[in-house]
C-alpha cells in the first residue's frame, strides 16, 4: 500500500477544526493576487490557501502553478495551494501530469458532483483521488449539488443537499479527505436571502471531527455573521472568489487610467490584500501563524 507524505494543506485544516478558527481560501487568477494573498496573510501572521480554478491553471499552466507554489511555500506563514473544482478530465490530467513532473499542487478538489448519484460521483472521482495521493496531494470532494456557476466553472441548476448520513460511506469511497457539501449555498449571486441548513453541518462535524475538514463554497454576498456561524459549527475552509477578485479589477482596471502601470498594479494589489486581511480577521485566524 502506498503511504503519502501529505503536504501541509490538511495539517492547515486540522489546526483550524481543532481551535475553532477558518481558513481563508481565497481565488486568485493573476501573479499580483497570488503576492497581495501572501503579503496579507505575513502581515496578519494567519495561515491561508492560494485558490485556483482550472480556467486559471489551464491559462498559466506548470510555470504559473511554479510561481504560486515557490511565493506560497517561502512565506512566512502556512499557505498551501489549490486547485478548486477540477471537473473536467483534462484539467484533472493536466493537475496530475504536472504533479508527476514535480509541480504539485498541495490540494485539489475532484468534483463529480454533476453525477446523477452518489454511486456515479465515487466512480468518477476514486481514480482521480488514487492519482492525487500517490502524488501526495490531499483531494477534496463535493457531496449533493450546488447549483450555479462562475469563473469558468460548470454552470449546474438542479441542486442536491448534502445526506449526512451518506457521507461516512461516500468520503469512503471516493478515499477523499476533505468534504464540501451542499447545505443550500450556491455559486455565484443569492437571488433571494441564503437559507443554510446549519443541521447538517452539525452532523457532518459530528461524525469526521479531527478526521475530515469540511468546506464550504458558494460565499458570496453572504454577511459576516453567517460565516462565523458556520466557523462555529465545523467548517475549517472557506471558499472566497468574488469579494477580493472585484476590487481588484476595479482598482486595476481604474489605477491603469490615470497612474503608471507599477502604481495602478501596487494599489490594487493593496486592495486585495486588504480584503484578504478582513477576512483573516473574520475568521479567526490571525496571529494564528
Amino acid at each position: 500500500m502506498h503511504v503519502c507524505k501529505w503536504k501541509p494543506h490538511p495539517q492547515i485544516l486540522n489546526r483550524a477544526e481543532r481551535e475553532h478558527y477558518g481558513i481563508l481560501a481565497q481565488t486568485c487568477y493573476d501573479a499580483n493576487m497570488a503576492s497581495g494573498l501572501v503579503r496579507a496573510a505575513e502581515r496578519a501572521r494567519s495561515p491561508a490557501i492560494l485558490q485556483l480554478f482550472p480556467v486559471t491553471l489551464a491559462y498559466g499552466k506548470g510555470p504559473f502553478l511554479q510561481f504560486c507554489l515557490n511565493v506560497a511555500h517561502q512565506a512566512s506563514v502556512p499557505i498551501s495551494v489549490h486547485l478548486d473544482h477540477a471537473t473536467d478530465p483534462e484539467h484533472l490530467e493536466l493537475a496530475l501530469s504536472l504533479a508527476e513532473q514535480g509541480i504539485a499542487f498541495d490540494s485539489i478538489m475532484v468534483d463529480a458532483s454533476h453525477a446523477d448519484t452518489d454511486e456515479e460521483n465515487i466512480a468518477i472521482a476514486k481514480p482521480y483521488v488514487e492519482g492525487a495521493h500517490k502524488c501526495g496531494i490531499a483531494v477534496e470532494v463535493e457531496l449533493g449539488r450546488l447549483e450555479g456557476g462562475e469563473a469558468g466553472l460548470r454552470m449546474i441548476s438542479d441542486a442536491k443537499l448534502t445526506d449526512p448520513a451518506k457521507a461516512k460511506a461516500f468520503m469512503a469511497g471516493t478515499g477523499a479527505i476533505i468534504l464540501a457539501p451542499s447545505i443550500g449555498n450556491l455559486h455565484g449571486s443569492y437571488i433571494n436571502p441564503p437559507n443554510f441548513r446549519q443541521q447538517i453541518l452539525k452532523d457532518l462535524h459530528a461524525e469526521f471531527k479531527g478526521k475530515v475538514p469540511i468546506c464550504l463554497h458558494g460565499t458570496d454576498q453572504l454577511p459576516d455573521e453567517l460565516f462565523v456561524e458556520c466557523i462555529k459549527n465545523g467548517v475549517s475552509k472557506i471558499n472566497v472568489n468574488s469579494w477580493g477578485r472585484d476590487v481588484y479589477a476595479k482598482s486595476i482596471g481604474e489605477g491603469l487610467l490615470s497612474k503608471p502601470f507599477p502604481d495602478a498594479v501596487e494599489d490594487a494589489t493593496e486592495v486585495f490584500a486588504k480584503s484578504c486581511e478582513r477576512f483573516f480577521a473574520l475568521f479567526g485566524s490571525s496571529g494564528k501563524a
